[in-house]
């Protein structure tokens, strides 16, 4: 039982990443006031680039997981124009960008032939002596790098959007564009950029999928943790540490089920296929049930802002 829960512990954080990178980035994009469903599509684009690279040239994952970003913050210029410059509605224009890179990302494996090869990918880092320390050494200090970065990144975001000038300026325009326009802030640019920053993170959130968890590539293969991600959003009240410790909470969820098939313990593989689901509808009644009034969501999320109709 000891092991069991060692391991479940310890590959927890693994399966949490990619929640908690999405949904940072996701929180980026919408702190700005643009509502952002695009993380399932743009995980996907991370997933096949990460992949890809990694195929191509041979390993190099870190430049692998570089590429990622790059993608997912390319192919996300394209929802920028949609609902910045354009003014789309904004969840017509996320739907759409997540079915064009679940087409795009099929054609493109498909045709490379990059379906379930398997990569090296990105191995742990053996933090010794510490991870000789009983129970503790395991779990914290054995893990792959970008685990200890994901913990970085919420601390860079969380001082830029709170303890900076740019994050106020960002919160700004997502609380109140007219205001911040009048105040000669750029709410286009700022919305255009939260979108590339944010995009980037949901793109390594796919890379890692790809070239750190899985070591390969198959089409689909986010498996809906795009979506999640957004329910995590709306968990966390738009907030980074809450989306952090909402995203360990997946990543147990998701860990466990491994677990309980090598223990041999018998249960409806399709009931454990579920939990996260199950979790995630959970997590909404709760949010939906909950005072709302401490609640950070921008005053301005989802309105597109014409300068022209400023008064």
């Amino acid at each position: 039982m000891n092991d069991f829960l060692i391991n479940w512990i310890a590959n927890a954080p693994v399966t949490a990443v990619p929640y908690a990178l999405a949904a940072l980035g996701l929180i980026i994009s919408e702190r700005s006031g643009v509502l952002n469903l695009t993380a399932e599509g743009l995980m996907l684009i991370g997933a096949l680039a990460g992949a890809g690279t990694c195929l191509t040239l041979g390993g190099y994952p870190a430049l692998a997981l570089l590429v990622a970003m790059v993608a997912a913050s390319l192919v996300s210029l394209l929802f920028a124009v949609l609902v910045v410059v354009l003014r789309v509605n904004q969840v017509i224009a996320g739907l759409s960008i997540v079915f064009f890179c679940q087409g795009l990302t099929g054609l493109i494996g498909t045709m490379a032939k990059w379906q379930n090869k398997q990569i090296a990918g990105l191995g742990n880092l053996n933090i010794w002596p510490l991870s000789e320390i009983p129970v503790i050494g395991r779990i914290f200090f054995v893990q792959d790098p970008i685990v200890y970065l994901t913990v970085l990144i919420f601390l860079a975001v969380n001082f830029v959007l709170f303890r900076t000038m740019l994050g106020l300026r960002l919160r700004a325009v997502g609380e109140n564009p007219a205001a911040s326009d009048a105040a000669g802030v750029s709410v286009s640019l700022h919305r255009i950029l939260a979108i590339l920053a944010g995009s980037s993170l949901i793109g390594l959130a796919g890379g890692y999928i790809s070239v750190v968890s899985v070591k390969l590539w198959v089409t689909g293969m986010s498996g809906g943790r795009g979506w999640i991600a957004v329910a995590l959003v709306v968990f966390a009240r738009w907030a980074p540490w809450p989306a952090l410790w909402g995203a360990l909470l997946f990543g147990c969820i998701e860990a466990v089920i491994p677990r309980i098939a090598a223990a041999g313990i018998r249960v409806p593989q399709y009931l454990m296929l579920m939990l996260p689901y199950l979790a995630t509808i959970g997590v909404m009644i709760w949010v939906g049930a909950k005072n709302r009034r401490d609640s950070e969501e921008p005053g301005a999320l989802g309105q597109p802002h014409v300068r022209e109709e400023r008064r």
